[in-house]
């Protein structure tokens, strides 16, 4: 097994989420939001510990990863924030408050501070255009 930065301990539990989701192709995603769930991301070696778990080529766990952004193969912080640039969030000072998030959190767009405390996304809607404009921290709306 390759070195990498997810400890071995980590390889059982991706194992019991494999057998308790159904070592079948068919669960695929189910069992990669799972498995993102556990490590917090899907670096590479965890993708083909994945691919061998289910018989598929390493390409095709990539590809999923690589297709779905709810996916990410990089470490992301405690506290995930996207900041809505929908129109109705735009027209009403949404990139003010992404600019202020951004100095807040001391990242950009699609990077992570450097304490692990935040990771920084942008989104085009979020639903809730009548509260424009608006931001969500984790499953919060602000």
């Amino acid at each position: 097994m390759a070195t990498d930065l997810i400890g071995a301990e980590t390889y059982p539990k991706i194992d019991a989420i494999v057998q308790e989701k159904g070592a079948e192709p068919d669960s695929l995603i189910e069992i990669l939001h799972a498995v993102q769930e556990e490590v917090g991301y899907l670096p590479q070696p965890v993708q083909e510990y994945v691919a061998d778990k289910l018989r598929l080529p390493a390409g095709t766990v990539e590809g999923v990863v690589s297709f779905y952004s709810f996916f990410t193969t990089v470490p992301r912080g405690r506290h995930i924030i996207k900041v809505c640039q929908g129109t109705a969030c735009y027209v009403r000072g949404g990139k003010r408050v992404l600019e202020a998030v951004e100095k807040h959190c001391g990242c950009g767009v699609g990077e992570t501070s450097e304490d692990m405390r935040f990771s920084l996304d942008v989104v085009r809607c979020i639903g809730a255009c009548g509260l424009a404009p608006v931001m969500t921290i984790g499953d919060d709306i602000y």
